[in-house]
């Protein structure tokens, strides 16, 4: 379907990969991975043609479509949540327009028989046929199927677009990139802004989309649960396993050791030759024998192995100190913004070594609650917290709270304490801040590379209540184990706020879903939780069904009863077009009478001497009014039958 033929990609003299080829077929689905800077976003942007290549070309179809979701973008529309969505149906919606103006031309004509009448007929026909084989009929419906599956409520719907977060813009984007149904979907770390019940949605649209789908993230369970085929950039080069994440990595492990192998083969000859180059180069006898192997090695294709940092970081938390056995207690706690209210009435309990995860959809109260607790909002309610408390909290803002004069590795030296100090290098490489990076000025650095840095800080400094939000979101695969490991030996107490399934399993034993102003506990661990939630769906969705079968049942009555009623319809239907039919008669003689007068009236005729001549010109005026009343009387009830048939047969 799509062929990346040789493409190569440098900027000045670093090339990010060189001569790649694959071909992306009718619904492939393929995880893009790799480490960070090996080109995945790049690629995608050149397969979308929003970047050209140094080298080679994308060979596709000319009416093949792609849709590209980046991970930033800057966004600035000014409309309401759901017609901005609904702009990606602009062909769809252009015909709906055209079919109303139409519509309201062929009302005003009464021309039935004239040529540009029955062209217009002709027209509304083909623009209708249209509208409903690219699904006119159903678009907007879709269109709240996947803003509600993204998150948003329907009373959001007509929210202005301007007063939404970008996570929140960056749903609707993803909205209209998958209700515009192009060939091949290229997205880049979708799950960043979306909550775990957004995720699964997205992940159930994901396996039914009919096209193919090429997606970056970090999120494993939603690589394994997405894809079928893995795609590796690892220098320069593009390796293709037709599997999952998970299985990819297995098979990865045995290519690399076969790769070592290889290299070591390799290597050992190099040296062997170069051995025995530098021992016989000035010897004649030898010179024939010495130029041959200097050939041989300036043809071989030398075995390049990724670099991988193997090292067993095994960072460990600063002990807990002693806390009480009651760390927190809630009462009635309440909290609401303006007239948005977010927490109504709860009751929550955390006691030592708990560590519990906090989900739901977004907006729910999952921050505000981490911020209550930190103290760092008011509300409504009590809560007490225990003996010798000591908070530690990653926000998703926490980067603002570095000192912005310092460079990355100051920060952390500052805070050090112990063993861990011989290894910062070490650390801060795990958080993806290697070589140079580490002597940056934290002024300097992205969002993304704040928030990491801010973890790796709060690593390493005493608390014995953690509370982490969205502690993930920047942290690739190596970096989240990494923190997980670390999380799991910790000997305090730990609230995470998180949408990674993986990352939550087996770190969590209690959950707190926060939905509708009310916060749910449920034992066990993520996997637990979502199959509950399952569960009460499919039991909602049953007794949905149940209750429509029965007001249907006591609606419509026994199949025999909707027949006749069918057929009473239909003769009260036929009866009240025949009166409407009469009706018409008697406007259309009383418009004819009315004519004859006016033209009495133009011509100046001795007629308009005469009482009576205006008597009965008014008359006629208000017969004509009474017939229309009557008119749009009979027609509304007419519109109200044929509407119970459509509904009924």
């Amino acid at each position: 379907m799509l062929s990346v033929d040789n493409i190569s990609l440098s900027f000045g003299a670093r090339e990010l990969f060189g001569n790649i080829s694959f071909l992306i077929n009718e619904r492939d689905r393929i995880g893009l991975t790799g480490k960070n800077g090996a080109g995945k976003s790049s690629l995608l942007k050149i397969i979308h043609g929003q970047l050209n290549p140094t080298g080679g070309a994308v060979s596709a179809p000319k009416e093949l479509t792609t849709g590209y979701l980046p991970q930033q973008m800057t966004i600035t529309d000014s409309t309401t949540v759901l017609e901005e969505t609904l702009s990606s149906f602009s062909k769809i919606r252009k015909t709906e327009k055209a079919i109303n103006d139409i519509t309201k031309q062929i009302e005003k004509r009464d021309d039935y028989t004239s040529a540009s009448y029955l062209k217009l007929c002709n027209n509304l026909t083909e623009l209708q046929h249209s509208y409903s084989i690219h699904g006119g009929d159903k678009y907007i419906a879709e269109t709240e199927q996947a803003l509600t599956g993204l998150g948003f409520r329907r009373y959001e719907f007509e929210m202005p677009t301007s007063k939404l977060s970008g996570g929140w813009r960056m749903r609707i984007e993803l909205a209209k990139i998958l209700l515009s149904e192009p060939r091949v979907l290229l997205l880049d770390e979708p799950t960043n802004h979306l909550d775990i019940l957004s995720i699964r949605w997205l992940e159930s649209y994901l396996k039914n989309f009919k096209g193919a789908v090429i997606v970056v993230s970090h999120d494993r369970a939603f690589l394994d649960n997405v894809t079928t085929r893995t795609l590796e950039i690892s220098l320069g080069r593009i390796y293709d396993y037709n599997v999952p994440y998970s299985e990819y990595l297995v098979q990865r492990m045995e290519r690399r050791k076969h790769q070592e192998a290889a290299f070591r083969n390799q290597k050992k000859m190099i040296d062997d030759n170069e051995k025995f180059i530098e021992r016989f180069r000035y010897k004649n006898t030898k010179a024939v024998q010495v130029q041959s192997r200097i050939k041989k090695l300036g043809k071989l294709d030398r075995i390049e192995i990724d670099e991988e940092d193997n090292s067993a970081i095994n960072i460990k938390f600063a002990p807990a100190p002693r806390a009480g056995s009651i760390v927190i207690e809630a009462e009635n706690l309440s909290k609401s913004y303006d007239s948005n209210h977010v927490l109504e009435n709860i009751d929550f309990l955390l006691e030592r070594n708990e560590k519990v995860a906090f989900v739901g959809r977004n907006g729910e109260g999952k921050t505000t609650m981490a911020k209550i607790i930190n103290g760092d909002t008011e509300y409504t309610g009590s809560i007490k917290k225990g003996h010798n408390l000591n908070i530690g909290y990653f926000a998703q803002n926490q980067d603002e709270l570095l000192d912005e004069s310092l460079t990355v590795f100051e920060t952390i030296d500052n805070v050090a304490r112990g063993d861990i100090r011989n290894r910062l290098r070490d650390l801060l490489g795990a958080f993806l801040f290697g070589g140079d990076e580490i002597d940056k000025k934290v002024k300097v650095l992205s969002g993304g590379e704040r928030s990491r840095l801010a973890l790796v800080k709060l690593l390493l400094e005493p608390y014995n209540l953690l509370i982490l939000d969205e502690p993930t979101n920047h942290l690739d695969m190596r970096s989240k184990d990494i923190l997980k490991h670390a999380l799991l030996d910790y000997d305090g107490t730990l609230i995470v706020v998180s949408h990674d399934r993986d990352f939550l399993d087996g770190l969590t034993d209690k959950i707190y879903e926060f939905r509708d102003r009310k916060i749910r506990e449920f034992n066990g661990g993520i996997y637990r939780f979502l199959e509950k939630i399952d569960r009460e769906y499919e039991q909602e969705i049953d007794n949905k069904k149940k209750d429509s079968a029965k007001k249907k049942k006591t609606k419509t009555g026994t199949g025999k009863e909707e027949y006749l009623k069918k057929k009473e319809n239909e003769k009260e239907l036929r009866k009240k077009r025949k009166v409407l039919s009469g009706i018409e008669g008697k406007i259309e003689e009383l418009e004819e009478e009315k004519a004859r007068m006016e033209i009495n009236l133009n011509n100046h005729n001795k007629q308009i001497s005469d009482p009576e001549f205006f008597e009965k010109y008014e008359e006629v005026n208000r017969a004509i009014r009474e017939e229309m009343e009557k008119w749009e009387k009979a027609a509304h009830e007419i519109e109200k039958i044929s509407e119970n048939l459509n509904i009924n047969g």
